[in-house]
């Protein structure tokens, strides 16, 4: 973590223009909590949406969307989960037991990474009062405890207000894309990060989620940086 913060923010907002969120961007565990899991599992998707990072930065850096990304694991706590939701700190994740969160300090994990992370990001939005959020997800193409397949390249999900995915996932269509509606998980079952800081204060945003394979590499975070750059500010236009 930089300067002790459980997120950091790469580029400055526009007022009225495009940002990116990022509530899964690192799989960085602080030393004093041990969460009892073998190392390799830190490079899994349980422990973080992989690519994520690299997408977002380069849509911060080459793209102008100026980003917010979450500097701690998900397996330590997940920042796109309501407060009271059981799995905030999940005691086990697609098959895999944490041993180490079996009777965790919720509160003390919520106090040290989550409100901070979420006050900075309301702070940020207000400031920015931006046209559209984007915010970014990956999936795994596969997972252990689902047999369903998973052929969606990119997905759109959303709750209550859909304006801004109906226009994305015709946008991302047109592009030869493989595109996916509240796959590979539903946003009115899931959607704690933009209900709050986007439905909330009807705000537009775009829920994307990316298959992991497809960024794994630099070359192909590039890629999807301007392809989700390009969908998204022809959204923005269209909401306008």
């Amino acid at each position: 973590m930089i300067d002790g913060l459980p997120y950091r923010q790469i580029g400055e907002p526009k007022r009225g223009g495009m940002v990116c969120v990022v509530d899964h961007a690192s799989n960085f565990v602080p030393d004093d909590i041990p969460l009892g899991i073998a190392p390799e599992l830190l490079e899994k998707h349980v422990a973080y949406d992989i690519g994520t990072a690299g997408v977002a930065g380069r849509m911060a850096r080459r793209h102008r969307i100026p980003a917010h990304m979450a500097e701690v694991s998900r397996l330590v706590v997940d920042m796109h989960r309501e407060e009271d939701h059981p799995a905030v700190v999940p005691t086990e994740s697609d098959g895999h037991l944490i041993p180490g969160n079996i009777g965790a300090n919720i509160e003390a994990r919520l106090e040290a990474y989550y409100r901070p992370y979420h006050d900075a990001l309301e702070k940020w939005l207000d400031e920015a009062q931006p046209e559209l959020i984007i915010s970014l997800h990956s999936f795994t193409p596969e997972m252990a405890t689902c047999d369903k397949d998973r052929p969606w390249e990119v997905s759109l999900l959303y709750n209550e207000d859909d304006r801004a995915a109906r226009h994305a996932i015709r946008l991302f269509g047109e592009l030869g894309l493989h595109v996916g509606e509240n796959e590979p998980y539903s946003g009115k079952d899931l959607n704690s990060t933009m209900n709050r800081h986007a439905e909330a204060h009807g705000r537009h945003y775009c829920a994307i989620e990316v298959r992991q394979d497809l960024i794994t590499t630099r070359a192909e975070q590039s890629r999807y940086a301007a392809i989700i750059a390009d969908v998204c500010g022809r959204v923005a236009l269209a909401l306008d």
